[in-house]
C-alpha cells in the first residue's frame, strides 16, 4: 500500500501496530470483520469518544426539528465506505490481498462537521481551499513464525493556511490522542478475533 501516492504531503501523521499470533490472511480478515458499533459498546471509553464526537450533530438535528438518524446495529470498516459522503462516509481508495486505504475530506474542527463528496480518483490531486483530507491504510504484514504486524497508518493533510491553523488546533487539543485510542482499539479487537479463531480451529 504506497501512502505516498495517496498523500505525498501532510499535517499529521500517526500510527498504530500490534503483534498477532494468526497469519496475515487471518489476522486481515478479522480486522474487517470487526463490528466498529459492537467495539465503542465493549470499551466504554471508546464508546465515549465516538459519543461526544456526534453529539454536536445530534444537537443540531434537535435544535432543526429534524429526527435524529438511527444508528446502524453493525458497521465493519468496509460498511464506511457504503455511507453517503454527507454523513461521513469515506471513500474506498485502495484495496490489495491484506491492505485497505480510505479517504475522507471534511472541515473536521466545526462542531458539526461539514463533509466533502470526493471521488477516490479525484482525492490525491483535490486542493480546494478550507479543507482538510485524512487517509487511513490499514495493512497485514507477515513477520516471522506465522505472526502478522497489523498496522494503521493516519495521514492527513489540510489544502490551505487557514485550513491548517484550525486542524492543528482541533488535533492538538484531544482529537489526536483520541484518533489514536480508537484504531488502538479495533486493531486489539482484531487481534483478539484472530487469535480466538486460531485456537477454535486448533
Amino acid at each position: 500500500m504506497d501512502l505516498d501516492a495517496l498523500l505525498p504531503e501532510y499535517d499529521v501523521s500517526d500510527e498504530v501496530a500490534v503483534t498477532v499470533a494468526a497469519s496475515p490472511e487471518r489476522a486481515f480478515a478479522a480486522l474487517l470483520d470487526v463490528d466498529l458499533i459492537a467495539l465503542g459498546r465493549a470499551r466504554p471509553l471508546i464508546g465515549v469518544l465516538g459519543a461526544l464526537r456526534m453529539l454536536p450533530e445530534i444537537l443540531s438535528h434537535l435544535l432543526h426539528g429534524e429526527p435524529v438518524p438511527d444508528a446502524p446495529e453493525r458497521m465493519r470498516l468496509l460498511d464506511t465506505a457504503g455511507q453517503p459522503a454527507a454523513d461521513g462516509g469515506w471513500t474506498l481508495l485502495a484495496e490489495e490481498p491484506r491492505a485497505v486505504a480510505l479517504g475522507l475530506v471534511g472541515r473536521f474542527w466545526r462542531p458539526v462537521i461539514e463533509y466533502r463528496d470526493v471521488a477516490a480518483a479525484e482525492f490525491t490531486d483535490f486542493d480546494e481551499a478550507g479543507w482538510a483530507k485524512t487517509v487511513y491504510a490499514l495493512t497485514a504484514e507477515p513477520l516471522p513464525g506465522d505472526r502478522t504486524l497489523l498496522r494503521g497508518v493516519m495521514r492527513t493533510a489540510t489544502t490551505d493556511e487557514h485550513a491548517r491553523r484550525w486542524f492543528r488546533r482541533y488535533w492538538t487539543f484531544g482529537v489526536g490522542p483520541g484518533a489514536h485510542m480508537l484504531v488502538e482499539g479495533l486493531l486489539d479487537e482484531a487481534r483478539q478475533q484472530a487469535e480466538r479463531t486460531l485456537v477454535a480451529v486448533r
